[in-house]
């Protein structure tokens, strides 16, 4: 069952240019799993949507209906039953951050993998991954004349004219505090602190100009 999964999730990623590629689903699953361990859930479930939580994504996908009912098609050939499908496109439909407007998961294993994903998002991995997204959506890494947003819908969110210094106070800064399980918490102090240091460091170094 993980095989077909895999395979399905890899050709869907295998060119994907903004950081949400077969690499990032890798350390997801792996930091998932952990985090489930620790936290006696369960392991499939937790380890499924890992591999499956960007693949109805709307800003990683053209047509997000359509991404949806591959995914059932997909579940139901692995004999999943619909209230295991219903459950993991439930997780997935709203593991997004979304501006910060996102509700809350149900489920722990849900939690887990919002964790994992989260934390992919933070730490030298997160500073990578934002420059590399906003180069590929074509935003300026910065511009002292875009002001940060404090508060925004989702629809600002997503289309509203950014760049990937104002990204780290509108998002990834926030993530810590929005974690869930006490294993994910640890793991993201270091790494906050390290985004912090180098955000620090880029504003001194833009204002030395």
């Amino acid at each position: 069952m993980i095989e077909i999964i895999e395979e399905f999730v890899q050709l869907k990623f295998q060119h994907d240019a903004t950081g949400h590629d077969w690499n990032h689903i890798q350390r997801v699953r792996k930091l998932a799993l952990h985090i489930a361990e620790q936290e006696n859930a369960d392991l499939r479930l937790v380890e499924v949507v890992a591999l499956l939580h960007d693949v109805i994504d709307d800003k990683l996908v053209v047509d997000k209906a359509q991404a949806q009912r591959e995914i059932i098609e997909l579940l139901k050939s692995i004999e999943l039953m619909e209230e295991q499908i219903s459950e993991i496109l439930t997780i997935i439909e709203n593991i997004g951050f979304k501006g910060g407007n996102g509700i809350a998961l149900p489920s722990l294993e849900g939690r887990i993998v919002q964790d994992a994903d989260r934390l992919d998002a933070v730490g030298a991995i997160g500073i990578a991954r934002t420059f590399m997204y906003s180069g590929a959506k074509g935003q300026s890494m910065y511009d002292p004349e875009i002001a940060v947003r404090d508060s925004m819908s989702y629809e600002q969110y997503r289309k509203e004219k950014s760049t990937a210094i104002n990204h780290f106070y509108e998002k990834l800064f926030l993530l810590k505090d929005t974690l869930h399980t006490k294993t994910a918490k640890q793991i993201a102090k270091e790494r906050h602190h390290y985004m912090v240091n180098f955000v620090d460091q880029f504003m001194k170094e833009w204002n030395e100009i």
